[in-house]
């Protein structure tokens, strides 16, 4: 099975609004969103499968037992984080969670054995599934880290859990940025399709996420999404494609439809208006050449 990222450099580009549709128009029954800051796949695309729920766990994180600790000192002063402070009205020193990195530098310099490192459950893992389809996502908790590492489970449970071995295709609704998860979304796919957004931070964040699918070796596709709010930048974007030798897919108006469609929790695939006419293009523009490459790969 060969798997299709869908990037967008930034938030808000329509990233997700296009994932949906592409995975309702190719009838995909094995997709994932890995944007676990913030999944929003599922407002869309849970349906009635069956949910599956399990805790994900992060980086460790110190804990001090107030009745062994003597008050020395020695965590608070080498803490690189400053995650550990002394209480004068409680008479004891405590870790801030959201600080604590989970280096255990603490735990290795404490005298009287006071301090231990324990789980600390970062999230959860969602699987939505029935008999056809899977569906893996999951969600971090606000001010945890590790997301690389969330979202490579959530992939690895996608793969798991496809009953259908036949499946050809699988798509992933990806993070906006460059940061860890999207490094992590990337690793292992085979081709990338990033949403440009005509905006001057668009075609900025574009490029940054361009040259981040370059250093991977990936295969990229743009789509430029509410090209003509600007069609300065839409024409700046093309001309960029054109240098770096990379094809663009197609171009989508800005479109109210889609807009209302989305407001009633309904993919962009409903209708027959100008920018739905326009994904669907999109679509199989984008099939055309993943299929021709996923041939050439076997």
């Amino acid at each position: 099975m060969k798997e299709l990222l869908i990037l967008s450099g930034k938030g808000g580009t329509g990233k997700t609004t296009i994932a949906s549709a592409f995975i309702q128009l190719g009838k995909i029954k094995a997709y994932a969103d890995c944007d676990v800051d913030a999944p929003n796949l599922d407002i869309l695309l849970k349906g009635d499968k069956q949910l599956e729920v399990e805790n994900y766990k992060g980086m460790e994180k110190a804990l001090i037992d107030s009745n062994k600790c003597i008050n020395c000192g020695l965590c608070e002063e080498h803490c690189a984080f400053n995650a550990i402070e002394y209480k004068p009205e409680m008479d004891s020193y405590l870790v801030d969670n959201y600080a604590c990195e989970g280096c255990s530098v603490c735990e290795r310099l404490c005298p009287e054995g006071a301090i231990s490192m324990i789980d600390n459950i970062a999230g959860e893992l969602m699987l939505y599934k029935n008999s056809e389809e899977v569906f893996s996502t999951a969600r971090l908790k606000i001010g945890e880290g590790n997301s690389g590492l969330l979202v490579t489970q959530v992939k690895e449970r996608l793969r798991e859990n496809i009953s259908n071995k036949d499946l050809k295709i699988s798509i992933i609704d990806g993070s906006p940025g460059i940061g860890c998860p999207v490094i992590a979304s990337i690793n292992d796919v085979d081709m990338v399709l990033i949403v440009a957004e005509p905006s001057v931070s668009g075609m900025a964040d574009m490029k940054r996420i361009v040259e981040t699918a370059n250093g991977f070796g990936k295969e990229i596709l743009i789509c430029i999404n509410k090209y003509d709010v600007n069609r300065d930048i839409s024409e700046k974007i093309k001309d960029y494609a054109d240098r770096e030798e990379i094809q663009i897919v197609g171009k989508i108006p800005y479109d109210v439809e889609i807009v209302n469609l989305l407001n009633a929790g309904k993919t962009a695939t409903e209708g027959d208006s100008k920018g739905i006419q326009e994904i669907r293009k999109v679509y199989e523009n984008t099939m055309d050449i993943f299929t021709e490459k996923r041939e050439s790969v076997l």
